[in-house]
């Protein structure tokens, strides 16, 4: 009898193991109106985005999975221009980091922000780099309700 009590108590600690070694692969509670972007899985970038840069009429942003890494790839949609490419991601620190390329190859601006506080993760702010004038401007992005 003992023997069989001590095999039950050996299959459930090593499936309770298991259970716990899995942990880290499990898709993380995320707080319904984050206070950091460090607290936001890529995915929560995922959709439509409207974005004002200080100088340039407003442009729409459409993300989604990055097929090569945990982050986002996507484009910026401006009135009379051609779409660029966008490719990006979070860093341990909570920043926005995008890379904006108009011809596919070749970085033409950086996008560099932060969450916004009490936004509820719906709004990041920071600077657009512009490399081909080095000039760095405010940008505001904000998340449509269109796409989530």
């Amino acid at each position: 009898m003992q023997r069989s009590t001590l095999a039950a108590a050996l299959l459930a600690a090593s499936c309770l193991m298991a259970a716990c070694a899995d942990q880290p692969r499990q898709a993380r509670t995320v707080p319904s109106c984050p206070e950091s972007a460090s607290e936001l899985p890529a995915s929560w970038l995922y959709g439509y985005w409207v974005a004002r840069i200080d100088g340039q009429e407003p442009a729409t942003v459409v993300l989604q999975r990055h097929l090569a890494y945990d982050g986002v790839s996507g484009s910026i949609l401006r009135t009379g221009k051609q779409p660029a490419q966008l490719a990006g991601d979070i860093d341990a620190e909570g920043q926005l980091a995008l890379d904006e390329s108009q011809d596919g190859k070749s970085i033409s601006a950086s996008w560099s922000g932060t969450l916004k506080p009490g936004s509820c993760a719906k709004e990041f702010v920071g600077s657009w780099y512009r490399s081909s004038d080095d000039s760095h401007h405010p940008f505001v992005l904000r998340k449509s309700d269109e796409w989530k």
